[in-house]
């Protein structure tokens, strides 16, 4: 079997390719690879943002593999150490990601897309949650789904499995762009390089402050990072980028961000 990732690294970009013929469909070993592939651009220092993607034109990914669940995989398996996917529980993942939707994007796929910061998506691009339809729940989907467009549409998508194209999905602001199909990857890229030159450890600071906030009040949010509680925000305040930013600024330059 050939491997079902793929990934291309240019500079501090990795760009991660799903690639599981013939519909990118997500079984208990790839689910790993993804974990490993993404833990290590998590950790690598010299990688700064990701993209991640599906082979071909017709599919992103439909999720969960049915035909490997059939022969054995089982639904509460150990899809490893990002769980689902390998990046929708991805502890300490402080790195933009962004999802370039190619096609069919549904169930544990668009889950798989909400784990992302940024999605963009080509105007063919197609989405659902038809997991009520196989009888079972889009758990992560159920989590997040209320959180990021309107409850009584995320209901409806989550209640009734139903298809919806790239004019709804960014209508209800689901997705950030939407572009052809042909020049989704390059405007993926053009994305991906503009974070790239930004501040690295402000990046950090914002994804664990983001994620830090999401349950909390407003006061006790702004008390842990005033009081330097969040590790991010703590390196941020003691890092040489700080200073390098207020230097920059004074003297009319573009920073210097190295990270530390």
């Amino acid at each position: 079997m050939t491997n079902p990732i793929t990934t291309r690294r240019d500079g501090a970009i990795l760009e991660v390719t799903l690639d599981r013929p013939k519909a990118n469909a997500i079984d208990l070993a790839t689910s790993k690879i993804m974990g490993d592939v993404f833990a290590d651009f998590r950790d690598d220092p010299d990688l700064r943002v990701a993209i991640l993607t599906g082979a071909g034109e017709k599919f992103f990914c439909p999720g969960w593999d049915l035909k490997a669940a059939a022969d054995g995989d089982a639904v509460d398996g150990d899809y490893g150490v990002g769980g689902f996917g390998g990046l929708q529980e991805l502890r300490d993942m402080n790195k933009p990601v962004i999802a370039a939707v190619n096609g069919i994007c549904c169930g544990g796929g668009l889950e798989l897309a909400l784990s992302a910061d940024i999605i963009l998506a080509a105007d063919h691009a197609t989405f659902a949650l038809p997991e009520i339809r196989s009888g079972t729940v889009a758990d992560a989907a159920s989590v997040k789904l209320p959180k990021r467009i309107p409850y009584h549409i995320a209901m409806e998508l989550l209640l009734t499995g139903r298809w919806f194209d790239t004019s709804e999905a960014l209508g209800w602001g689901l997705i950030n762009h939407v572009h052809p199909g042909a020049d989704l990857m390059d405007r993926a890229w053009d994305m991906a390089r503009l974070l790239a030159s930004g501040p690295p450890l402000v990046y950090a600071a914002i994804k664990e402050v983001v994620r830090d906030a999401e349950d909390a009040k407003f006061q006790d949010a702004m008390n842990r990072i005033t009081k330097r509680q969040l590790a991010s925000v703590d390196r941020l305040y003691s890092s040489e980028d700080q200073l390098e930013g207020a230097r920059a600024f004074a003297e009319k330059r573009d920073p210097v961000w190295k990270g530390r």
